[in-house]
């Protein structure tokens, strides 16, 4: 990561661990909420057609017969959101819904745009990209609500939001306005430890945006409990900041950003950190967010998804962060986590278990 990088979320995060004194503190149970984002491209890194086939079909074998091993205060299983790019081979979204059916996870939204465009994409034509894959997806059921509606969570490939990082990349500067008008009900994308990271960190907030400049989720209002919505699109992102007593590195301390991988696994130190700089809506801090991204589809990724180290990774959160006393601990996908933040929003508390279907329902797989 480039000192340009740095500069985008270290001083934010220096103002924001000065004042960290002045936090509300969680009275009663703590509710531990995990949700695991995955950039999910199973050709990544140009593997040809048998290899991304390899990926997905180890992803449909394997994933199941670790999740089922492991249940949260609600029954629940360990869950996945994929978000599936169209740019890849759609025949893949069957083996996905498959394990979509089974209560393994979800799928959302994932674009690169313009990469492989000889001109910069423009407004409209992202737009028909984005209309496009909702018409290609909900042929699957994805994005489908009971009311005939479509709505979808996105990621945006290389973290290139609003044309933070350039036309070469994406090229739109009234992408947010964009995916407010197609359907979108929040981001994920962040954070990215780069040039697109956003000044407001570790934390849920609505951004507006400009449509005649770049980056205009750099800074917004945040998600307050008993509050309401507010610009274009709802931020959730994942925890930024440095880890000291967990660190990796003997003599310098470890980024966090959120990753799960094969250089950034969950070790027992770092679970630990997850909760104790949790995310949470302003006025609500009983509902900790921990929200996770992985690449996992290719293999340097398995272990930390559905192998030995995933296995431990939740053994661990459920032996010590599921007591039903001090923790109690949710599995959800990115539509309820972004559920729950609604219904914090308009004032519930409790159980955040309860809400994970408040407003957006769930896709009606096929």
């Amino acid at each position: 990561m480039s000192s340009k990088g740095y500069g985008k979320w270290l001083v934010p995060y220096a103002l924001q661990r000065l004042f960290r004194g002045g936090r509300t503190r969680a009275s009663g149970t703590s509710h531990i909420i995990i949700c695991v984002v995955d950039h999910f491209e199973p050709g990544h890194g140009k593997a040809d057609p048998g290899t991304a086939a390899s990926r997905v079909d180890s992803w449909a074998r394997n994933y199941p017969s670790m999740a089922d091993k492991h249940k949260d205060a609600d029954g629940v299983k360990p869950q996945h959101t994929w978000f599936y790019p169209p740019h890849h081979d759609m025949r893949f979204l069957n083996d996905l819904t498959v394990l979509c059916r089974g209560e393994y996870g979800e799928i959302e939204m994932h674009m690169h745009h313009n990469r492989m465009d000889p001109f910069p994409d423009m407004s409209e034509t992202l737009r028909a990209k984005i209309l496009k894959c909702i018409e290609d997806y909900s042929k699957h059921g994805i994005f489908c609500q009971p009311d005939g509606s479509r709505t979808f969570g996105f990621i945006h490939g290389d973290w290139s939001l609003d044309n933070s990082r350039g036309p070469e990349i994406c090229g739109v500067n009234d992408e947010i306005k964009i995916l407010k008008e197609c359907g979108c009900y929040a981001d994920f994308t962040f954070p990215s430890l780069g040039e697109a990271q956003p000044a407001m960190i570790n934390k849920v907030y609505y951004c507006k945006d400009d449509p005649v400049k770049p980056k205009s989720y750099n800074k917004g209002k945040e998600v307050r409990a008993v509050g309401g919505s507010w610009g274009d699109l709802m931020m959730i992102p994942g925890i930024i900041g440095f880890r000291w007593r967990s660190r990796t590195h003997r003599f310098k301390p470890s980024i966090e950003s959120s990753n799960l991988g094969k250089s950034d696994l969950p070790a027992h130190g770092r679970i630990d950190y997850w909760i104790n700089n949790a995310i949470a809506v302003k006025g609500l801090p009983e509902w900790k967010l921990i929200k996770l991204h992985t690449h996992g589809a290719p293999e340097e990724s398995w272990e930390a998804n559905f192998g030995a180290v995933a296995d431990e990774m939740y053994s661990y959160l459920e032996k010590n962060y599921n007591d039903g006393k001090i923790y109690s601990l949710h599995y959800v996908t990115a539509r309820e986590m972004y559920n729950i933040i609604k219904a914090a929003e308009s004032g519930k508390s409790g159980n955040p278990g309860e809400f994970r279907d408040f407003i957006i329902k769930p896709y009606a797989y096929k």
